[in-house]
């Protein structure tokens, strides 16, 4: 084994780490949810794009389809179960019109998913063809999982409060971004590397957005508290 394919594995086994920290993040959010019986304001948009792109991000690591990936196959198909987990989550709690759109959003991607599988092995015969299709398909949904917190980002600018935008989820997001983009550099994969540094960025405004706006949060918060104990 080469150099470069050792740093491969490596950087690839730590962005496995990183990723699996990313999709377990939001533990603490969904076990408030149980708590609580509600989703209140949080939106499954971030976990349906991530089941999307764990679902893609499979079929490309695939032998049949792009060889040599196994690190890509292993943390993506984890990432699947953790992700329909939070999405069965979300359609235990959701108020009646939330659950049938997340329940449609869920029905679409495997349908989706299925239609890819099939025409990317049956009606394309080169592992090259294979690659190049579903891997300009995992980059548009890569892009799409990180920019998914967008609408959340909106929420808190107007609000002035990222008590909906969980902390953790955005810097694991940041982690596995970076992570990510460096073992697309060993050697170079487009298809990994420029949705990942796209990513990278999306994230990190998401961390000036925290830092930003976290003391106005702590305020609306407690003035909450202060408002209850006076009823």
């Amino acid at each position: 084994m080469s150099t470069a394919e050792i740093a491969r594995t490596a950087v690839g086994i730590i962005g496995n780490v990183i990723a699996g920290c990313m999709f377990l993040s939001p533990v603490p959010t969904f076990v408030g949810i149980c708590k609580k019986g509600s989703v209140e304001q949080y939106s499954p948009v971030p976990y349906l794009a991530t089941l999307m792109n764990c679902m893609v991000w499979t079929l490309y690591g695939l032998p049949m389809v792009h060889p040599h990936s196994f690190l890509v196959v292993t943390i993506n198909g984890a990432g699947c179960v953790v992700e329909i987990i939070y999405i069965t989550l979300f359609l235990i709690y959701s108020d009646r019109k939330k659950r049938l759109k997340v329940f449609l959003g869920l029905l679409l991607e495997l349908i989706f998913i299925f239609l890819l599988s099939f025409v990317s092995l049956t009606m394309l015969h080169t592992v090259n063809k294979r690659s190049a299709v579903v891997g300009t398909i995992c980059m548009l949904f890569n892009i799409g999982m990180y920019a998914s917190p967008l609408s959340i980002m909106k929420l808190v600018i107007k609000t002035k409060s990222v008590e909906f935008m969980p902390f953790f989820l955005s810097l694991a997001s940041f982690g596995n971004g970076v992570s990510w983009t460096i073992y697309a550099l060993i050697p170079f994969d487009p298809f990994i590397a420029i949705p990942n540094g796209i990513g990278t960025m999306f994230a990190v405004v998401q961390l000036i957005l925290y830092a930003s706006y976290y003391k106005s949060t702590q305020e609306q918060i407690a003035a909450r508290k202060n408002n209850g104990k006076e009823r």
